[in-house]
This record gives C-alpha cells, structure tokens and sequence, in this order.
C-alpha cells in the first residue's frame, strides 16, 4: 500500500489560511500516513475509499492550527472564492483577528485511486492519496466537513466526490462553523 502526495494539497501552506507544517514536507506527512495506516491509526470517512489517519502525538506540534472560536469582539471578512479554476464560486469568511487555537490532534484525509479517478483528480498512480490535513483545536471531540465542501460532494458538482450525509450531518456541520472560523492569513 502506497500513499502519495495528491497536487490539491500542497496549496495547504504558511499565509493559506489552511492547516499546515512549516517544517515537513508534503512527503513526510505522506510516508507518516502510510505507516499510521499500516498500523490501523485510522478510522473509514464519509464514503468508501475515503479514511482519516491519525497522526501521532509527536507530530502534531509541527502542524499550525488555523482556527479562532468566534466571540464578540471576531471579526469577520467575507470574499468569492474558489478553490480550483473547474469549481463554482462560493462565499468564504475568515476571522481578521484572535487567537489561533492550540491542536490537540490532526488528521490526515486520504482518498483511495478509484475514488480520485471517478472525477479525474487523481495526480499519483498510487493506492492512495493525501488530500487534506486537519489540525483538530484542542477541546473538540469531532471536527465536521465544512457544509460547502459537504454540498459539493451531495450535489455532485466540480471539486466534489459523491458522497450523500444525514441531516444530522448538516445540521452539526452548521453547529460547529457557527462557533468556529479559519482565521485570515496575513497578507
């Protein structure tokens, strides 16, 4: 079993806005998931062919978590985005203050080849893929996907994977984004 470095994941970097690791290389975070996975450090996500890995304990001070809990004194920017040229705009809103939250665990999203190629995203011929990393903030028992990410995969739209969620699903998804927000990179 091989996991790869999936291109859509390297746009996770310092001043992204995004979970990442100033001091490892997309690589590494890919070899580290192949030996969690080979240790059954994973549970199965959203659909078949989707798992998230779990990084150890060493690794996790390595990653920044990007995320603020929102308050009274948050506040907010909203722009149109989008995360690749195929897809459809959406509106993203970030925090343009606070603190970011410590990680008190970070998840490794990978796809399975067959997956990818359902909607040719693979960028590897490998087994499986590194999609996403997410630092997990401290005092969070489940970290949900974003609703956006959640619609583009219901509705089958560019940049989404079929997947179909339970309407607690949304409605916990909603929940935590209320609470929750990236914090804007600094320009």
């Amino acid at each position: 079993m091989k996991v790869a470095v999936n291109e859509f994941v390297r746009r996770q970097i310092k001043g992204s806005g995004k979970t990442y690791a100033e001091s490892l290389q997309f690589e590494t975070i890919a070899k580290h998931a192949q030996s969690q996975m080979e240790k059954g450090f994973f549970t199965e996500g959203y659909r078949d062919g989707v798992r998230v890995v779990q990084c150890t304990v060493s690794m996790i001070s390595k990653f920044t978590c990007p995320f603020v809990k929102l308050d009274e004194h948050t506040e907010l920017v909203s722009k149109r985005v989008r995360r690749i040229e195929s897809e459809a705009y959406y509106i993203q809103t970030r925090a343009k203050n606070g603190m970011p939250l410590k990680s008190a665990a970070v998840d490794l999203i990978l796809y399975r080849h067959d997956v990818l190629i359902e909607n040719n995203e693979n960028t590897t011929n490998a087994d499986w893929e590194l999609i996403s990393i997410n630092a997990i903030p401290e005092g969070i028992d489940k970290f949900p996907m974003g609703p956006v990410t959640m619609m583009r995969n219901q509705l089958e739209l560019s940049g989404g994977t079929k997947a179909y969620y339970s309407s607690d699903s949304w409605a916990e998804s909603v929940q935590f984004w209320q609470k929750f927000v990236a914090l804007e990179p600094e320009k």
